[in-house]
């Protein structure tokens, strides 16, 4: 196959990639098109050869994408401890594939070279002399990396405890887009789903109860429901001409989602406030 060919039969699995290293697959759309044209600026130099495309397409997805969390959020680059001849974690069953959605946000609190490095590792398999050939570092300190990634993840802290704001909105991103699996991890077994009079009124569901049929129900919804506020409760609201028309709000136990209610009752409707994460915008 030539070059073209050869990425093409790529894409898919850098896609994959960086889509589960961004945890956003419009992000990771962007970051494969990069690694395309970077591509072709490499090829047009005569000077240099790709010896293994696949391997070479690999490590420059991942840089990118590791250039695009730095730039996210600052981290300065730590310092990796290597002693030790304890057992790692890294040789344990591989946890990233069956993180539930409501453990995104710790994931996403993991430092951009940790975050990498448990992904390239537990969901794709690398072995670490190839992870530390993209972070540039040794393979004991990539494994390092790993290992304490997935110990965060595994058994998170109790500062890194999900607030509930923060299950809401990984909730409603599932529904937006069209994640049924997500949506199933993110709902406790008995939820349910209700309205206030209004709300029925206004065309919403009386009543919806059972994780199967409450995600089937949101499942590609709500892709004009904004984050806001009712009172000190996190939730979502539909708007319509910049103002809320129905609120939906949330019960949240334990990381999960226990109860929905739509409210359209307009003294709520007035306790209606913006917020960007848990505090208001």
């Amino acid at each position: 196959m030539d070059t073209t060919q050869v990425f093409e039969a790529e894409r898919p699995r850098l896609l994959g990639l960086a889509a589960r290293v961004l945890a956003d697959h419009t992000e990771a759309e962007d970051i494969v098109q990069q690694a395309w044209l970077r591509l072709e600026r490499t090829r047009s130099r005569e000077d240099v050869e790709i010896e293994n495309l696949p391997a070479w397409l690999t490590t420059v997805t991942t840089r990118l994408c590791l250039d695009r969390l730095r730039a996210r959020v600052p981290v300065p680059v730590e310092e990796v401890e290597t002693s030790g001849t304890g057992p790692d974690p890294a040789d344990d069953v591989a946890l990233a594939d069956t993180v539930g959605v409501a453990l995104q946000a710790v994931i996403d609190r993991l430092t951009p070279r940790e975050r990498v490095a448990f992904v390239l590792h537990d969901s794709f398999g690398f072995e670490f002399a190839t992870i530390a050939s993209v972070l540039d570092t040794t393979p004991a300190a990539a494994r390092k990396l790993a290992s304490r990634a997935r110990a965060k993840v595994a058994q998170p802290a109790a500062e890194d405890a999900l607030a509930d704001w923060e299950v809401v909105d990984a909730f409603m991103a599932a529904a937006r887009g069209g994640d049924l699996e997500r949506l199933l991890r993110l709902l406790a077994p008995d939820a349910v789903v209700g309205a206030d009079e209004a709300a029925v009124l206004a065309g919403t569901p009386a009543t919806i109860e059972g994780r199967d049929e409450v995600a089937a129900f949101f499942d590609g919804s709500a892709r004009a429901a904004l984050p806001v506020l009712v009172g000190d409760r996190p939730a979502s609201a539909w708007f319509l001409r910049g103002e809320a028309r129905v609120v939906f709000d949330f019960t949240v136990r334990d990381g999960q989602v226990h109860a929905i209610t739509f409210r359209a009752d307009p003294a709520v409707l007035a306790r209606v406030v913006r917020r960007e994460g848990g505090a208001p915008r």
